[in-house]
């Protein structure tokens, strides 16, 4: 019964407001900014606050990206910073993995779309040093690095991404990026 476990029913609503505001959707966004606050109070009243700290959070993000596709970058990112400092310095859950999209991710995504790569390296940076081998800041990071001109960088980087996706099977443009970056 998902009433027991609002930190599982958030997964759906952090992930469709993610997806709503990366394509544009700031209402559809922001529906789910409601959803997630919901989810968070009734992890509150349930008394497990540590998942109602990480649905607080997830709903900031999503707030945050809201306020990207609404066209107020600068506030969008204070509130991604801000989502992504609390979310640093909270302690992973035992039994979780980690975060599904990590909030520094965001910020750094953000900033790489808004052609800041010198910031969004080093915001991928760090969500690396906390979350390592993580195929997604690797990759942003690597197109951050290559932006930026940072080519020694961005080879060490490829070089990552070949080795953690040498058995892949499936195509991606970041593992084609970083064969071409490794033959040069």
């Amino acid at each position: 019964p998902w009433q027991a476990y609002p930190q599982a029913e958030a997964v759906n609503a952090f992930a469709r407001g993610v997806g709503s505001a990366m394509t544009g959707d700031p209402v559809a966004a922001r529906s789910e900014v409601a959803r997630l606050q919901s989810l968070r109070d009734a992890a509150a009243d349930m008394k497990i606050a540590y998942w109602a700290q990480q649905l607080d959070i997830q709903a900031e993000v999503v707030r945050g990206l809201a306020t990207c596709a609404e066209g107020n970058t600068a506030e969008c990112l204070a509130i991604l910073r801000t989502a992504a400092d609390r979310e640093d310095a909270t302690e992973k859950h035992v039994v979780t993995p980690g975060p599904i999209l990590p909030a520094r991710e965001v910020v750094a995504t953000v900033l790489l779309r808004q052609g800041n790569s010198q910031d969004a390296l080093r915001e991928f940076e760090a969500v690396l040093a906390k979350e390592p081998n993580r195929y997604r800041a690797l990759a942003g990071a690597l197109q951050a690095a290559e932006r930026a001109g940072d080519t020694a960088k961005a080879k060490h980087l490829a070089a990552q991404i070949l080795d953690q996706t040498a058995t892949a099977d499936t195509p991606r443009p970041e593992i084609d990026t970083a064969r071409l970056l490794v033959s040069r």
